[in-house]
């Protein structure tokens, strides 16, 4: 056995023999108490874990993120162990390893003969499709427990939604708060008199201030053992594993909660829209892989953070930010995606049509925020929301980049990407493909708002300044060409008014130079029209 449990357990030497439960944990179920393991019986249960070849290329996935995955299994498999549990568990190079999940519960089940099959509702649509399959081709019941770890379960979010015109994250995080209590006063109002402090959240970095240093974790034997597999097997995919640091287990997971409430969390609301070169951390938490693998649970860090702003050390701008967050989007996007899945992904409501730059990849562009967004993507599998969402997402909305493309890019290259969470926030946020399903209008803006938010702008080698021609950023006239490219499709959206008013005010003569400008810059990008 290697030093990570990464071999196969076949269950005492491959002697079949009559077993209670057949318990699966998915690599995004690293949960101590999650649903399948609940009331296991350690003297007859087995766990089944698998590393399975097809989870780890349906998209190339940034290496850094299967490498954390791969070693939190392996770890959680430790842990299971050293609590009693027997745990049989598949390693991607094992002998006979099917390469798929069900594969792998096919073997499994003629190695041990459960009396049944437990397993926890899947995160993604695919695999939920997979679990049904199983239903029909298993030999011996299926059971398909609900996902607790969520505040919202899928069956109470199709209720809210029931009858509503408009799905407004707002209006349900209002209702989470009310179900949680957090941040809530004994008469039943929000803490501060107000549910949402947004508008306190939107401060440029200052100069001087001092970013704490990030969090990170030195690689274990186990750790090790996994870069180097990944390195062997998936040389070729997007990312560096140099700087690997990612928290593996619980308990390191818990350590960067906690250093995030001690040293970031006072200026986290304040500067959280903010972007710095070379500072790709900031006050940002940076605990979301380890939230969407089951590390730790949405519960227990809003509880961490709260309790920081009951204790007076975190204002509430910062608490209530951080908060509605977890238990707010994220669990509103969970719920947009089981709901409206599978036809939501194929939804392009902007008809955009062309095909994401080489640069996405490469981060070889003149553009100097763009380019240092992809670099710290390559080097972290990570980048802060603003920047997802107003860099890199609002260039691939701006250029008309096809939403199948942009979405695959932002499911790989993330650590904490998995598609229920991905592919509503870009889907619907980024690119506005559900036609305003999730967002009430496109996320589009010039390049000043890069320059206020961000020092990207200072010795890029376009001018944040000029609107037009080869030196003028191309966010400006790209931003004025989404507006004539998409007016019939969205000048009737109410909160686009002020920019279809102003556009309104433009000469003919005006639009025809931003529509060259973009059509020439486009095309020097590769951005083409994908037939």
């Amino acid at each position: 056995m290697s030093r990570g449990g990464g071999e196969t357990h076949e269950g005492g030497g491959g002697q079949a023999r009559q077993r209670g439960s057949l318990r699966l944990v998915l690599g995004d179920q690293l949960t101590p108490d999650i649903a399948a393991l609940r009331d296991i019986d350690r003297e007859q249960d087995v766990v089944l874990m698998v590393e399975v070849h097809d989870e780890t290329v349906y998209v190339p996935h940034h290496k850094q993120k299967i490498a954390f995955l791969l070693s939190a299994m392996r770890h959680f498999a430790q842990e299971l162990r050293g609590d009693g549990i027997t745990v049989d568990y598949v390693s991607l190079e094992a002998q006979e390893n099917a390469g798929s999940f069900t594969g792998e519960v096919m073997r499994a089940v003629a190695r041990h003969h459960p009396e049944r099959l437990i397993v926890t509702e899947p995160g993604e649509w695919r695999v939920w499709q997979m679990m049904q399959d199983w239903r029909e081709e298993c030999a011996v019941p299926v059971e398909i427990r609900e996902d607790d770890r969520f505040i919202c379960s899928r069956a109470e979010f199709a209720d809210w939604a029931e009858g509503r015109k408009s799905y407004r994250m707002e209006f349900f995080y209002r209702e989470m708060r009310r179900k949680t209590g957090l941040l809530m006063r004994e008469d039943g109002e929000p803490e501060g008199g107000a549910w949402n402090f947004d508008a306190e959240n939107r401060k440029k970095l200052p100069a001087r201030i001092k970013v704490p240093k990030a969090t990170a974790f030195r690689p274990d034997a186990i750790t090790q053992d996994v870069l180097a597999l990944v390195e062997r097997r998936f040389g070729n995919h997007f990312g560096d594993l140099e700087g690997f640091a990612w928290a593996v287990t619980r308990k390191d997971a818990r350590t960067a909660l906690t250093r995030f409430v001690n040293e970031r969390l006072d200026n986290y609301g304040d500067y959280q829209d903010a972007m710095k070169r070379d500072e790709p951390f900031l006050f940002h938490a940076v605990i979301a892989p380890y939230l969407n693998a089951g590390l730790l649970t949405a519960r227990e860090v809003c509880v961490a953070v709260e309790e920081a702003y009951r204790a007076g050390r975190a204002p509430l701008n910062a608490v209530e930010g951080f908060i509605r967050q977890v238990i707010g989007w994220r669990e509103y996007v969970r719920g947009i995606y089981w709901l409206k899945m599978p036809d939501y992904a194929g939804t392009n409501a902007l008809e955009a049509k062309r095909k994401l730059p080489d640069f996405y990849w490469s981060a070889d562009t003149p553009m100097a925020c763009l380019r240092a967004c992809v670099e710290e993507t390559r080097a972290n599998a990570y980048a802060h929301h603003i920047q997802r969402l107003m860099v890199l997402g609002n260039f691939a909305l701006l250029a008309g980049i096809t939403p199948r493309e942009v979405q695959e890019w932002y499911l790989l290259v993330y650590a904490d990407a998995y598609e229920w969470v991905e592919l509503p926030n870009v889907h619907g946020m980024v690119l506005f493909a559900d036609g305003g399903l999730l967002a009430s209008k496109p996320y589009a803006a010039s390049g000043a708002y890069i320059d206020r938010m961000s020092d990207y702008c200072k010795g890029c080698a376009y001018d944040v300044r000029a609107k037009t021609g080869e030196k003028a950023c191309p966010f400006n006239y790209l931003y004025w060409n989404f507006l004539i490219e998409n007016e019939d499709r969205l000048s009737g959206n109410p909160r686009m008014g002020m920019p279809y008013r102003n556009l309104a005010r433009m000469s003919e003569a005006r639009r025809e130079e931003i529509v060259a400008d973009a059509r020439r810059f486009l095309e020097e990008v590769g951005a083409l029209v994908d037939e």
